[in-house]
């Protein structure tokens, strides 16, 4: 498949159906090719219509870093849930002045809807799926349509969920690309340590997956990163990314 096949990808005027099929010609166009050719391709087909979505969170300094050098004006969302540890914000803070990110958006629960729904601030410890509704999904789902093509970080090794994750999925009337879906946790801290990148500050203390304070804890060497998260129930993921082709809830 040649480059100049996907040179420009309109999000507009396409069938759900034959957006699918292009997913997963895309996603196989960029299985083989070099992270940073990727992302530089993906921001060129998709110029003027794509984001990055960040947790700022434990290997999040990679994506940051390799986006920091194509384009530092690229808008970069963040869901700042009111529930983040504190470690997280300064984080942010750093990275953002330390790469020279020039577009960070902050995206938060609406009021209105937080005193409604969370007034006492304990929705977290009985309905997890509610909390992550109002803290997360419904924020990003505000914005997110305004963009053809949005940038995660998810990788293949994260979890089990995640294990047939494509690099190109289509979901809700916009791309989600994963271009460090193929990236194992050896990848990343070699990436780290050429580039000097600082990792997470919670890292250092067990922490392989970090959301928000309630539903995170440390992880023991080599268990499953995503497994401190909501932990002691079935849950495994907020509920941004929903369900694409090829059959998993990554």
């Amino acid at each position: 498949m040649n480059l100049s096949a996907h040179k420009t990808i309109t999000t507009t005027k396409i069938s759900p159906s034959e957006m699918s099929v292009k997913a997963q010609e895309l996603s196989r166009f960029y299985e083989d090719m070099r992270t940073i050719y990727a992302l530089e391709h993906m921001l060129s087909a998709f110029e003027g219509q794509i984001a990055m979505s960040t947790s700022f969170g434990a290997d999040s300094i990679v994506s940051l870093h390799l986006m920091a050098q194509l384009n530092p004006d690229l808008p970069i969302l963040f869901l700042d849930t009111d529930r983040h540890f504190l470690q997280t914000l300064s984080y942010r803070d750093e990275m953002v002045e330390k790469l020279k990110l020039t577009n960070l958006i902050t995206l938060k629960p609406d009021p209105d809807e937080v005193n409604s729904e969370d007034q006492d601030g304990t929705l977290y410890a009985y309905d997890t799926d509610a909390c992550c509704a109002l803290r997360k999904i419904r924020p990003m789902d505000r914005v997110i349509n305004s963009y053809g093509a949005w940038i995660s970080g998810r990788k293949r090794h994260q979890a089990f969920s995640r294990h047939k994750l494509p690099i190109v999925e289509y979901e809700g009337g916009h791309f989600k690309l994963n271009p460090l879906a193929r990236w194992s946790q050896q990848d990343i801290e070699a990436y780290m340590k050429t580039h000097n990148l600082m990792p997470h500050p919670l890292v250092g203390q067990g922490f392989r997956s970090i959301g928000c304070w309630p539903c995170t804890k440390p992880v023991e060497t080599g268990a499953d990163p995503r497994s401190g998260r909501w932990e002691g129930s079935d849950k495994t993921e907020c509920g941004l990314h929903r369900p694409v082709f090829g059959g998993d809830n990554i």
